[in-house]
């Protein structure tokens, strides 16, 4: 569907234009509130947009929609080539949703240099969505890149004790598996003569460049999920990141990882897709068992939820590389109720800390009783976390674990063991915290306020609603799957 105005386009630039007028503006001359307000009334905006492209689209055709097409570099064929379809879409919506609720949960707690604070994660949007509406590999490089940028500084200025350590870790984690990957993609620039990601998904390499090229760009892709054992910057990068930054990166930005299989690895090299499958199994699987296990033994709140993340992901490759139907829709579920869980969850420990100052579970105990709505929100996402059937969370597992019986019984047993393993460590986090004697410097901690639950009311509709009636999202996403991924 053609609009008459450049939509895509106006996606991306809109927090770039909100990010630049607010650097033009002086701080000394400006309340910090109205920082604040000014960002989130840009996010909100911009979310609003984003609500045109399901609106419009046209379910009833295959391919993207709302394209646009400007010549850059034509020597190799390389172009501003942008759109959206099934796959773009809810992850376009699940930016656009979260990025206001980082700013609201930012109100009281960011205090220094809220102008760049502000700034990085207007910018931030910006590029995460130039990721998923790329259809030139070159387009989703520079942005797939660029997204480093403000998320190292997120961490790096407002994080916690150790934030230096951790934002290096993150930034050269993902670099370093990124430069792999450019390679790849100047190989096929020079081969294919195009940066079109339709045209190089039917071009035939041969099987051996196939297995290279696969590795290449699943250096880049599996630290980004991350899966085991490229996964050791992500629980630094939580347990220093300020809680916003923890909602974008289990959000989203984990999200680009599973994407890049889905977009790029997957439609371009099917025969190494299956030839490393044995392997992407075996690491999956052990993602889902060994993080959890880690998970229990954890005693910080958010280091805990990020080991969690990691098993959770690992759903998502297992139903990404079964290349059937029902498991792609699983795994692409997965990464759409993770990305809303885990935003919750973080959330819901960011509430607490800002309380309190601690994440330590030991330090809490019988919040139930004194904050009931907090504890409320809590065993919801909790539950929507360890699958729960009426959650989105269980209908992704459900798809994943069904494909999976028709390719291992061992694979199905491993990962059903995950499940259980999941249960075990957020139910011991949730009775830990909420359940038990009151401690007596806990007695005056306030229960959530009417942004908390405004924000926890829409999580919990979303999570609820996927949950009851999943055909709203895999109604959006089953023909893209077919046609752009196991075609």
């Amino acid at each position: 569907m053609n609009f008459s105005f450049p939509i895509i386009t106006l996606l991306i630039l809109t927090p770039v234009i909100g990010a630049i007028t607010l650097s033009l503006t002086k701080s000394d001359q400006i309340n910090k509130k109205t920082i604040l307000l000014a960002g989130l009334w840009i996010s909100i905006g911009e979310f609003l947009l984003s609500l045109l492209l399901p609106v419009f689209y046209d379910k009833s055709k295959n391919g993207y929609q709302f394209i646009e097409f400007h010549t850059w570099f034509e020597q190799f064929d390389i172009n501003y080539y942008v759109g959206v379809d099934g796959i773009s879409i809810p992850l376009i919506l699940l930016t656009t949703f979260l990025i206001p609720i980082c700013l609201l949960c930012s109100w009281n707690s960011i205090k220094k240099r809220v102008k760049e604070y502000v700034i990085y994660f207007l910018l931030l949007e910006s590029f995460i969505i130039g990721v998923f509406v790329s259809i030139d590999i070159v387009i989703f490089y520079v942005f797939f890149e660029s997204v480093l940028i403000p998320m190292f500084l997120i961490i790096g200025i407002w994080g916690g004790e150790n934030r230096v350590y951790a934002s290096f870790k993150f930034f050269l984690y993902t670099l370093a598996g990124s430069v792999l990957m450019l390679l790849a993609i100047i190989y096929i620039l020079i081969t294919v003569q195009t940066g079109n990601i339709d045209i190089i998904k039917n071009f035939n390499f041969d099987e051996s460049i196939q297995l290279v090229l696969f590795l290449c760009f699943f250096a880049s892709f599996a630290v980004k999920v991350p899966m085991f054992p490229f996964h050791t910057w992500l629980p630094d990068a939580h347990v220093q990141a300020p809680t916003s930054g923890s909602v974008i990166l289990a959000g989203v930005l984990l999200k680009l990882g599973g994407y890049g299989f889905l977009r790029l690895s997957i439609p371009f090299f099917d025969f190494a897709s299956i030839y490393f499958q044995p392997f992407i199994f075996t690491l999956s699987c052990i993602a889902i068992t060994y993080t959890s296990i880690v998970a229990l033994r954890q005693e910080d709140m958010k280091k805990m939820i990020a080991y969690s993340s990691v098993a959770h992901m690992g759903f998502v490759t297992i139903g990404l590389f079964t290349l059937t139907q029902d498991g792609v829709n699983g795994g692409y579920f997965q990464m759409i109720s993770h990305g809303l869980v885990s935003a919750a969850l973080f959330l819901i420990v960011g509430v607490v800390y800002e309380r309190k100052h601690s994440r330590s579970i030991a330090d809490y105990s019988g919040l139930a009783n004194t904050m009931p709505k907090y504890s409320a929100f809590f065993m919801l996402f909790m539950l929507a976390s360890v699958g729960l059937p009426g959650t989105s969370g269980f209908v992704g597992e459900f798809l994943v674990i069904l494909s999976t019986i028709k390719i291992s019984i061992y694979l199905t047993i491993f990962t059903a063991v995950g499940v259980v393993v999941g249960a075990a460590y957020m139910l011991l986090l949730y009775k830990n915290i909420n359940f038990g004697q009151v401690n007596n410097n806990l007695k005056e901690m306030k229960d959530l306020n009417f942004i908390e639950i405004s924000y926890f009311t829409i999580i919990s509709i979303m999570v609820v609603v996927l949950g009851i009636y999943p055909k709203l999202l895999l109604k959006l996403v089953d023909a893209s799957i077919s046609l752009s991924v196991l075609s």
